[in-house]
């Protein structure tokens, strides 16, 4: 796996867990926690990146994602959303998430996701378009040794 993100990673988002995240054993279920993946990757594609969810041409479909949980999280806290990109393909982005609670250093959760862009209608894999892929260069980080 690559490097974990760190805290200056470029784009973060704070997302507040929910009562209904919390599973029997009193924190977050794994299942969730790409739920915050998809959350913080789409929140930057949406208002960063320009993509306009329901009448785009293109759509994101993920075609690969991993998580390595590290800590748990729980409810309630706001837990930090950290994102980058480690791949900008011709019509893939590989995405690097971490995960950090409120007050932690470290992170609780560090994985990857992959979006494949494809034709709305068509579903064939098509170019990202120019503005989105200008957005996401500036997500572009050079991995820590």
């Amino acid at each position: 796996m690559n490097t974990p993100i760190r805290p200056e990673a470029p784009y973060r988002l704070h997302i507040p867990t929910r009562w209904k995240d919390n599973d029997i054993y009193g924190h977050v279920n794994n299942v969730v926690y790409y739920s915050y993946f998809d959350t913080v990757i789409n929140t930057f594609l949406i208002r960063k990146a320009g993509l306009d969810i329901h009448h785009s041409n293109i759509i994101g479909l993920c075609a690969e994602s991993h998580c390595r949980y590290l800590a748990p999280l729980a409810f309630p806290e706001t837990i930090t959303a950290h994102l980058r990109v480690e791949h900008l393909g011709k019509s893939s982005v590989r995405y690097g998430v971490s995960l950090f609670a409120e007050t932690a250093t470290t992170p609780a959760a560090e994985g990857w996701f992959v979006h494949v862009f494809v034709d709305r209608q068509s579903r064939r894999a098509t170019p990202i378009p120019d503005a989105m892929r200008a957005a996401l260069a500036t997500l572009i980080t050079e991995p820590s040794a």
